[in-house]
């Protein structure tokens, strides 16, 4: 398992009843979590001292109640690896919005600092004229984005999301990485990654973030299982011949690690050597000592 814990202003601090207990920044949270499927004693004092609670609905959905919680607040994040494009910290513009999420994925930071390595790496042996080229696809509010920007790459950002698109320009300019070489993009990620393989354009290092279920801007519909591997194929066709790396990211329960690691090892390694590496990721929780599973992620490298 790779576990997330290089943060500072993000904790997880208890679990219990199918929810999470987590400081962010200055603030408690309580969100639900499908894993919790424990209950413990409510121990923690930050069960009684919670910011934010976010109920769920047994019609589906939820809603939050507030207890002296800004609308928006930041937390920054400490990367292993920066190039010096700005300095190694990342910051993160938080505000709970619908479906219990605040802006932000936490445990995905282990794959941060693992990606980001490689690009710094791969600075020092290239010439000073071939730039890394990064593709974020399913990019969101941009964690992977600033990360693999702040390692010196140029990345191209795109999410069928506005909102999300607008909010990580704002985390990138939190994050002194306004000026950076961020392409970005509102479209279908579908869509765009065939009018790349019609352009000829290639990537050193793809990352990608798919949602379970989702719609494009055009009313395009997404099933994880159904979309997952023609995405893949179709994603290989831009890589680079000498690339770096490609992430991909499940938090859908059938998409387990050797799942990952077999579609990976079919598509990727088949073609362009290298390795793939599939695990878990999670987070450290304080007050058990124990780790929270969140998800899994797969890594192919060179």
């Amino acid at each position: 398992m790779w576990i997330a814990d290089n943060w500072k202003d993000y904790e997880v601090l208890d679990t219990s009843g199918g929810e999470k207990l987590e400081r962010w920044g200055d603030y408690i949270l309580v969100r639900p979590d499908p894993q919790v499927i424990w209950n413990t004693p409510h121990d923690h004092t930050g069960w009684k001292k919670k910011n934010g609670h976010y109920h769920r609905s047994t019609k589906g959905g939820g809603e939050w109640e507030f207890f002296d919680l800004p609308n928006e607040w930041s937390i920054n994040y400490e990367l292993n690896g920066s190039n010096g494009i700005s300095d190694n910290r990342l910051t993160f513009r938080l505000k709970p919005f619908s479906f219990k999420h605040t802006g932000l994925f936490p445990e995905q930071a282990t794959n941060w600092d693992w990606f980001s390595s490689l690009i710094v790496n791969a600075i020092k042996q290239r010439p000073a004229d071939r730039p890394i080229k990064v593709l974020n696809l399913f990019a969101y509010t941009g964690g992977a984005t600033l990360a693999a920007a702040a390692a010196g790459a140029n990345v191209t950002h795109v999410d069928a999301s506005k909102g999300m698109v607008t909010w990580a320009k704002e985390n990138a300019v939190a994050s002194g990485l306004g000026e950076a070489p961020i392409r970005w993009l509102v479209d279908d990620c579908v869509k765009f990654v065939e009018r790349e393989i019609r352009r000829g354009n290639k990537y050193d290092g793809i990352i990608m973030d798919p949602p379970s279920y989702g719609r494009g801007p055009k009313g395009e519909i997404w099933k994880i299982e159904e979309s997952i591997w023609p995405f893949i194929e179709l994603t290989t066709q831009i890589l680079s011949d000498d690339a770096l790396f490609f992430l991909i990211n499940s938090y859908t329960t059938g998409l387990q690690p050797a799942v990952l690691s077999y579609m990976m090892n079919t598509a990727i390694t088949s073609r362009f050597g290298g390795q793939v590496e599939a695990g878990e990721i999670g987070l450290p929780v304080k007050g058990s000592g124990l780790v929270l599973p969140c998800g899994a992620s797969g890594r192919w490298s060179r």
